[in-house]
């Protein structure tokens, strides 16, 4: 993976360009989460905080998916992180009064994020060789953990030594250099468009995508795998509650909880790609979608039974070591799916529908995840984050023997004979 980022110069400004604004966001959300813990003393709150992130990007799918197969890929990153820049200024205006402002903060930046994510998703292919795309994906898929494990446990760190205005302003700060270092991007991030495009309908071009989806099982399923694990999702919030008030170790308790779980993140996309090599099909032209698809259904499933297990763990651990092992575990299979349902959804989607096809996936689990996370704070607030935490990881579990029984019959009907082990690539991976 380091050859890549070496020989592939645009690749690498989209991977930093990831790298800093993660990074400022999990800055800023450490010291947010604690915030507004201390202000209401209330889980419920958190979680909100974490709705405020997620609604937003379901509500504005519908636009974003059409203006990212619309528009300059390149040009409508740079314009929404300049927008992203006031939204987190927002922030240092929270304060006894003035809760709300964290939550109209968050949502503009969550909802902006909505037209980032699947405009970076549905770019990668057009960066870099059909033969790379794995491993360019798990780059791109660990960055979020890398820097939430980073981000975090520094960002815990950075909150107590300069207070929580400081990790506002660094995370403002970092929106501004990801807007530039997209900038220096010279490929284009969209295949050529027709000159006479029909003029954009937000509504009737998502369901064009839709559609599509409904009509190639493949894609139908990889849309849902995200979906069903943002189900269990409610436990991400409690991750807060139980770094500050169960084991009472304030911020520094949240960051790290927080970078155990982007450790897990970080090795989940690198593990799940190692194994894609070892046991799928060769990516090329020749390769049919359900061929190139089938190990990665399998894994998505797999890893919503691991996301489970790891959260059992949490709720059951003692120590705040206990939890963060289980917090790593669950997000090894978190991370790993999460990149392996993007290479598949890259895989079975052209260019000029995989921007809508990736808001959709966007919104659909942004949906999911804020339902959840809304459950999860009304029921910790009344019954404690253990019996919740529990409740959801056998929501996971369930969900990932559910959905290994779905796609059974695609994944042994079209399951590609074992790839040879590849030599080791230059520079390694």
């Amino acid at each position: 993976m380091v050859d890549l980022l070496r020989r592939n110069r645009d690749l690498r400004l989209l991977f930093f360009a990831q790298v800093v604004s993660f990074l400022g966001d999990w800055f800023a959300d450490v010291a947010l989460l604690g915030l507004v813990l201390d202000l209401t003393n209330s889980p419920l709150a958190a979680s909100l905080v974490m709705v405020s992130t997620t609604l937003p990007a379901f509500l504005l799918a519908p636009l974003a998916g059409p203006m990212v197969d619309t528009f300059d890929r390149r040009k409508l990153i740079m314009a929404v992180s300049v927008f992203q820049v006031g939204a987190a200024l927002l922030l240092l205006g929270v304060g006894e009064g003035t809760v709300w402002l964290a939550f109209v903060a968050r949502a503009a930046i969550g909802g902006l994020a909505a037209f980032i994510a699947p405009a970076s998703q549905a770019a990668i292919p057009n960066l870099v060789e059909p033969a790379d795309l794995p491993r360019a994906n798990a780059l791109l898929g660990s960055v979020w953990g890398a820097m939430l494990a980073i981000g975090a446990a520094v960002g815990g760190g950075f909150t107590v030594l300069f207070g929580r205005g400081a990790s506002f302003v660094a995370d403002a700060v970092t929106f501004v250099v990801a807007a530039l270092l997209v900038a220096a991007i010279r490929r284009p991030m969209s295949a050529p468009r027709d000159a006479h495009t029909a003029p954009m309908r937000p509504i009737a071009d998502s369901v064009v995508a839709l559609r599509y989806a409904a009509s190639n099982r493949p894609v139908l399923l990889l849309l849902f795998s995200k979906t069903g694990l943002g189900l269990a999702g409610g436990v991400l919030p409690l991750l807060a509650v139980y770094g500050k008030d169960v084991f009472d170790h304030g911020d520094a308790g949240i960051g790290l909880l927080l970078a155990a779980r982007g450790l897990g993140a970080v090795l989940g996309p690198l593990v799940g790609q190692r194994w894609l090599r070892r046991r799928g099909p060769t990516i090329d032209p020749t390769t049919t979608v359900e061929a190139a698809t089938a190990p990665i259904l399998f894994l998505c499933g797999a890893a919503a039974l691991l996301y489970g297990v790891g959260y059992v763990a949490v709720a059951a651990s003692p120590v705040i070591g206990v939890a963060m092992v289980g917090a790593l575990l669950a997000h090894l299979g978190g991370g790993g799916q999460w990149m392996l349902s993007n290479l598949g959804l890259q895989l079975a989607t052209p260019d000029e529908l995989r921007g809508r096809v990736f808001a959709a996936d966007f919104a659909l689990v942004t949906l999911s995840m804020s339902s959840s996370f809304l459950l999860s704070g009304w029921a910790s607030d009344r019954f404690g984050p253990r019996p919740v935490t529990l409740v959801f990881a056998s929501i996971a579990a369930l969900w990932g023997v559910l959905y290994l029984s779905l796609t059974r019959t695609l994944r042994t009907t079209h399951a590609p004979p074992r790839a040879a082990a590849p030599a080791p690539a230059a520079g390694g991976d």
